[in-house]
């Protein structure tokens, strides 16, 4: 059996059921594991106050905070000026580019821009009020092509967002025009996430390692989309939840339960806790 020294878990579809609702018996099973000393790590597509709220309730505010897929880790989550482990924007003359794109083909795309802890949006639309009320978040009412230009603020990530058909052709369309330096990929069947190239959760595992000090060996990830592929499968036990795709399944060692069933917690009983 592989000594599991830390965990690094997904959240929308792996902690969190079909209703938003944390695994009941996850608080339970972080105690216990800080009790055996094994690191239990959030990573999402969220911003930092996106995740403050969950990390109170689960009482892992100390951790570190896998945030933007691996574009900023922080830790201190509760403070104003919490900790920068990582940061990794993206390129500027790309992301005005992707502006132009969406203006002219995709204009009905809500456009939000995440920088740091802050949310910027154009208009507060249908999907943006969605977003908001599921991350508890407000986001800044601005012109993005302005703030762009202006370069006041790294950008993280972008999220597009409207219905399914319109983002997969978005998606396509984007990846025709092969940006040297922007990765696109769905978080959700029309959340089409846009990062950095170098970015993800398996390179914030990485650091993570460092981090604390410990080996690729004694690591697990759980997570049930395809931005999480590259996490499940460097770790040394990669888990997909029950309600993940089959292609994302086919890069675990192991498959969970379902988000529906608490499948993280048997999971960390099952391959992590110490009996």
């Amino acid at each position: 059996m592989t000594e599991v020294k830390l965990i690094l878990s997904d959240i929308d579809g792996t902690i969190l059921n079909d209703k938003n609702i944390v695994d009941s018996d996850l608080r339970r099973n972080i105690a216990e594991l800080r009790h055996q000393k094994i690191h239990f790590v959030l990573a999402s597509a969220r911003s930092p106050k996106g995740m403050v709220a969950l990390a109170q309730e689960l009482d892992i505010l100390d951790n570190p905070i896998v945030c933007y897929n691996g574009a900023l880790v922080v830790k201190d989550l509760q403070k104003d000026n919490y900790q920068t482990i990582l940061s990794h924007s993206m390129n500027i003359l790309e992301i005005k580019e992707i502006f132009q794109i969406l203006h002219e083909k995709f204009p009905r795309i809500s456009i939000n821009l995440y920088s740091g802890s802050n949310w910027y949006v154009e208009n507060f639309d249908k999907w943006v009020k969605i977003e908001a009320d599921i991350t508890n978040m407000t986001p800044i009412e601005i012109n993005l092509n302005q703030l762009v230009a202006e370069q006041r603020v790294p950008v993280h990530k972008l999220l597009l967002i409207s219905d399914t058909s319109e983002i997969k052709q978005a998606r396509q369309y984007l990846q025709d025009n092969n940006f040297a330096n922007s990765s696109f990929y769905l978080s959700k069947d029309n959340y089409l996430e846009i990062t950095d190239r170098d970015v993800s959760k398996q390179k914030a595992l990485r650091e993570l390692v460092k981090y604390y000090q410990i080996n690729l060996n004694n690591t697990m990830t759980l997570g049930d989309n395809f931005n999480d592929v590259p996490m499940l499968d460097l770790a040394q036990i990669g888990i997909a939840m029950g309600n993940a795709p089959d292609e994302v399944k086919k890069h675990a060692d192991v498959v969970t339960k379902s988000n529906n069933e608490n499948g993280v917690s048997d999971a960390i009983k099952k391959y992590a806790l110490k009996r």
